[in-house]
C-alpha cells in the first residue's frame, strides 16, 4: 500500500518508499538501498516482545545477549544461493521484483532492463565487488511519459543551449569555466561617472579589450569562443551551456574527464574533456536536452533520463538491488520464506538451550511470526492468509527453505540479513535506556 505524507508547509508526497517515510532509517538505505520497510516492522515486533519479557522481570542484558545468539544463527545465509552477475535473467528478476510493490510496477519491463543495464555499464562484472552509484545519474526531464526513459551512455544536461544557432557539434572539446567572459565587476560602493561620450567610448574600448584578451588565452586551449556576446559565440560555431548546478560540478567532471577552471590563467589545453558527439535534441514538444555521449574519460558513467518523481525512487531502489548482488552475490526467495525460516529454525533452536536464554529466542522467534509478513503478503496477494501460512509452516517443515508465497518474488540477501541486523541492534540500544529525562 502507498502512503501520502503531508509536511509542514504542505507539500504532499505519494509513495511506498521506506526511506522516504523514515528518514530515520537511512543506515539501512545507505547499505542496501531497500528494505528500510522492513527494518521499521521487524524492530516493533521486538520491541513488543521486549516489552513482555520486561514484564516478566527479564533483565534488559539477558534479553539481549539472547538477541544477539540468535542473530548470529545466520539462517539466511544458509538458505541462500550464489549468484552470478553474467546471469541476466537472475538480475532482471531481482530487479523485477522490487519494481512490481511500486506505483510504477507495469513499467517492468522496460524499467528493470533499463536499471541492470546501468550498473554493467559502470563496472567490471568480474572484478567488481561494489557499485558506486553516484556514476549512475538520474535526471528528471518534466513531460513526456515513462514510455520516453531512456538509458545514455555519456552526460545529459537539462540546460538548453545559449546560442540557439548552434545544436550539434562533433568531436568536441569541452571546458567548464565557473569565472565571467565578460567584464569584471566592481563593489557595491564604488561608481564610475561617465560625464561625455569620448569617456564612455574609452569604457567600451576597455571592456572590449578585457574580454578579447580572455578570448584568445581560451584560444590557445584549441578551445574557440567569440567576444562580447552569445551571438558571436554562434559565428564561431561554438555551443554554449549556461547556469550548470554546482552539485552537477563533479559528475560532470567525471564523465567528461574535465577539470572545473576558476579563472583564465589555470585555461590549458589538459584541462579539456572530449566527447565524440554533443547534440541538443527535442522531446517531443516537452522541451530539450543536451545529451554528451562518446566521452573519452576513463571514468563509465551513465545517465537515465525519466519524467516522473515517482520513478526516481523505484528507479533507485531497482539500482540498489543490483547494487546489493554486486557487493554479496547471493540471492534468496522471497514471499514469507524467510520468515518462516527463522521462526522455525530459532524455535528449535532454542529447545536446545536453557533458562532465560532459551525464553528469550523463542520470543525472537514469535516476533518474527508475530510479524506476519506472511500473513500481509498472504492478503496483498489476494489468498487466504490462515491456510497460505499454514501451508507455508507445513512445507518448510518438510525441509523446503525456499517455499514462498509463489509471486516469483526473489530478494538479495544483503537487504535481508542487514534489515535484520540493523532492527535488532536497534531493539539492543534502546534497551539500554533506563529512564526518559524530560527538559525545558
Amino acid at each position: 500500500m502507498d502512503k501520502m505524507i503531508q509536511d509542514g508547509k504542505g507539500y504532499v508526497t505519494i509513495t511506498n518508499d521506506g526511506a522516504t517515510i523514515l528518514k530515520q532509517t537511512q543506515a539501512q538505505d545507505i547499505e542496501a538501498g531497500d528494505g528500510t520497510t522492513s527494518v521499521v516492522i521487524i524492530a516493533g515486533s521486538l520491541l513488543d516482545s521486549c516489552t513482555k519479557l520486561l514484564q516478566k522481570g527479564i533483565h534488559p542484558t539477558i534479553i539481549s545477549e539472547s538477541f544477539q545468539k540468535a542473530l548470529e544463527k545466520e539462517i539466511l545465509t544458509d538458505m541462500s544461493r550464489p549468484v552470478e552477475l553474467s546471469d541476466r535473467e537472475t538480475l532482471l528478476n531481482s530487479a523485477t521484483t522490487s519494481l512490481n510493490s511500486k506505483v510504477v510496477s507495469q513499467y517492468s519491463s522496460l524499467l528493470s532492463p533499463m536499471s541492470v543495464n546501468a550498473v554493467m555499464k559502470v563496472i567490471d562484472p568480474a572484478m567488481a565487488t561494489s557499485v558506486d552509484l553516484r556514476e549512475i545519474e538520474i535526471v528528471k526531464k518534466l513531460g513526456g511519459t515513462i514510455d520516453d526513459c531512456e538509458l545514455v551512455e555519456g552526460l545529459v544536461l537539462t540546460q538548453k543551449v545559449a546560442n540557439s544557432g548552434i545544436t550539434r557539434v562533433e568531436k568536441a572539446k569541452i571546458g567548464l569555466i565557473q569565472f565571467c567572459l565578460s567584464a569584471s565587476k566592481m563593489d557595491m560602493d564604488n561608481q564610475i561617472v561617465v560625464s561625455d561620450y569620448v569617456q564612455m567610448d574609452r569604457v567600451l574600448r576597455e571592456e572590449r579589450a578585457y574580454i578579447l584578451n580572455l578570448v584568445k588565452q581560451i584560444k590557445k586551449t584549441g578551445y574557440a569562443l567569440s567576444d562580447l556576446a552569445l551571438h558571436f559565440l554562434n559565428k564561431m560555431k561554438t555551443m554554449v551551456v549556461k547556469d550548470i548546478e554546482r552539485e552537477d560540478i563533479e559528475f560532470i567532471c567525471k564523465t567528461i574527464g574535465t577539470k572545473p577552471v576558476a579563472h583564465i590563467d589555470q585555461f590549458t589545453a589538459d584541462m579539456l574533456g572530449s566527447a565524440e558527439l554533443a547534440e541538443e535534441v527535442n522531446l517531443n514538444g516537452s522541451g530539450k536536452l543536451l545529451k554528451i555521449t562518446g566521452c573519452t574519460s576513463p571514468r563509465k558513467t551513465v545517465t537515465i533520463v525519466n519524467h516522473s518523481n515517482e520513478l526516481i525512487t523505484s528507479i533507485h531502489d531497482a539500482l540498489c538491488v543490483i547494487h546489493c548482488l554486486v557487493k554479496k552475490r547471493a540471492l534468496m526467495a522471497g514471499g514469507g520464506a524467510p520468515e518462516i525460516e527463522l521462526t522455525l529454525q530459532l524455535t528449535e533452536y532454542s529447545r536446545t538451550l536453557s533458562g532465560m536464554e532459551s525464553y528469550c529466542i523463542r520470543a525472537f522467534a514469535d516476533a518474527m511470526e508475530v510479524i506476519s509478513f506472511q500473513v500481509m503478503l498472504a492478503e496483498n496477494a489476494g489468498l487466504n492468509p490462515i491456510s497460505t501460512v499454514t501451508e507455508l509452516r507445513n512445507r518448510h517443515a518438510q525441509g523446503e527453505k525456499t517455499t514462498g508465497i509463489n509471486e516469483l518474488v526473489v530478494q538479495p540477501l544483503l537487504v535481508s540479513a542487514s534489515a535484520l541486523t540493523l532492527a535488532t541492534e536497534t531493539v539492543q540500544s534502546i534497551l539500554k535506556i533506563d529512564d526518559v529525562v524530560n527538559t525545558r
